[in-house]
């Protein structure tokens, strides 16, 4: 029998459906929660891919504002007829068109912050569980140096020395988000290292990298896919953060945490609406992901079953 043995093969394959998996599905679906949170979710992720589309205003640019509409209260009207159905802030942007590309800067920065930090740490976190002894020690110490560091102040150092933009953002959050995903996936991975399908692979002469991304890795991917999850919120919430202090985006590109900064002066003096209604949004979006990915947790838990 060789290697190339398709029927051998497959016997130590990747995990298929099963009726473990069936049950976690069918879990779902019956929790109105999770129903809820999910359609929530895709309307908000439609809603931002086509806001370019209907938003009634360009937030991004600049020469259109006029700063004598700065400040107006929601439902005022426009100068042309429109109406400003959540008022303008004090540079005299619609609100809601800032909103809807606010949120794509969030929605953006949350998913390829979490796709990029996962890969990494995967990657990172399969090589050390397979490759044990110096190389996993040496991994994992870098791993702890890494989160032995405040995340926010870790993010702020580094987009103070790489400078402003979405690119920065996205590439310090990766920094300071992928050594938590290397330690979930390298403790899941020492869990399933000595079994069965591990060992077949392995005496069949299959390579080390084959039997990590074909055998491993499918098998592992259930506590980081729900890790990961939970994580886009923190990416949004830590980029919103970012910005409200001034290090994120650029005012050219708001996002909903330099939104909320611009109208946080104003709070006291009755223009509630320039930083509530982005709070709103930003709320909205991160309850409806921890809701996702709590449930996902509770049915992917074996004590659950």
């Amino acid at each position: 029998m060789t290697p190339s043995d398709p029927e051998r093969a497959r016997t130590i394959g990747a995990l298929a459906d099963t009726p473990r998996r069936r049950a976690i599905l069918k879990k779902l679906h019956r929790r109105p929660t999770v129903r809820g949170s999910v359609i929530a979710l895709l309307a908000l992720i439609v809603v931002v891919m086509v806001a370019p589309f209907f938003s009634p205003q360009n937030p991004y640019d600049l020469a259109n504002l006029n700063l004598l509409d700065g400040r107006l209260a929601p439902g005022s009207q426009m100068m042309d007829g429109g109406t400003y159905w959540l008022g303008t802030d004090d540079q005299g942007r619609d609100m809601l068109s800032a909103i809807l590309h606010g949120l794509r800067i969030s929605v953006l920065v949350g998913l390829t912050t979490v796709v990029l930090a996962t890969t990494i740490g995967a990657l990172v976190g399969l090589v050390a569980a397979y490759a044990g002894g110096f190389i996993d020690a040496m991994l994992m110490r870098v791993v702890d140096f890494i989160l032995g560091f405040p995340t926010i102040l870790v993010a702020l150092v580094l987009l103070a020395m790489l400078g402003r933009g979405i690119d920065k953002v996205i590439l310090a959050l990766v920094i300071v988000q992928w050594a938590h995903y290397a330690r979930i996936m390298r403790g899941r991975a020492l869990q399933e290292r000595h079994k069965e399908y591990v060992e077949a692979a392995a005496n069949l002469g299959f390579p080390a990298w084959r039997i990590m991304l074909f055998h491993l890795l499918p098998n592992c991917l259930g506590p980081v896919m729900v890790f990961a999850t939970i994580q886009i919120a923190a990416a949004i919430v830590l980029e919103a953060t970012l910005s409200f202090l001034g290090v994120g985006v650029p005012v050219t590109e708001p996002s909903l945490g330099l939104l909320i900064a611009n109208g946080f002066q104003y709070l006291l003096s009755g223009d509630y609406w320039i930083s509530m209604f982005p709070g709103l949004a930003l709320l909205l979006l991160i309850l409806t992901i921890n809701i996702l990915g709590d449930r996902l947790r509770e049915s992917l838990d074996p004590r659950n079953a």
